[in-house]
């Protein structure tokens, strides 16, 4: 993403051309004065952030929270695997008589032409 030698010589030319040699330091001098308000600006935001947050920040893994390492696949199978492995371990961990209570129920089969049950409320 940065410049190299031929992009800079070229942007040098074309300053030249656009602003003329008579025009140029001054423009030169402004973008100078500009970079070095920027850096003071960026030096007071970390000295603020620093004294507002403390000594804790100075400790942060900056690179944890870099979106660029995220991988939308890993992120949402490793959510789905959580929630598969707590529904197995609620399974596991459930009472035994329990269990065979939920598994040993038998539902009568309808009788024939005899009409399904209806929940007015349930629709």
């Amino acid at each position: 993403m940065g410049i190299n030698g031929s992009e800079l010589l070229v942007l040098a030319v074309l300053a030249v051309v656009i602003l003329g040699p008579e025009k140029l330091p001054e423009y030169a001098a402004q973008l100078a004065r500009l970079v070095k308000e920027l850096r003071r600006m960026a030096t007071g935001a970390k000295e603020q952030l620093r004294e507002e947050v403390g000594d804790d920040i100075a400790d942060m893994d900056w690179r944890k929270l870099d979106p660029r390492q995220y991988d939308p696949r890993r992120i949402i199978k490793d959510a789905l695997l959580e929630d598969f492995e707590d529904a197995v371990s609620a399974v596991k961990e459930a009472p035994v008589a329990r269990q065979r209570s939920v598994t040993t129920a038998k539902v009568a089969p309808l009788a024939p032409h005899e009409p399904a049950p209806f929940d007015s409320e349930a629709t």
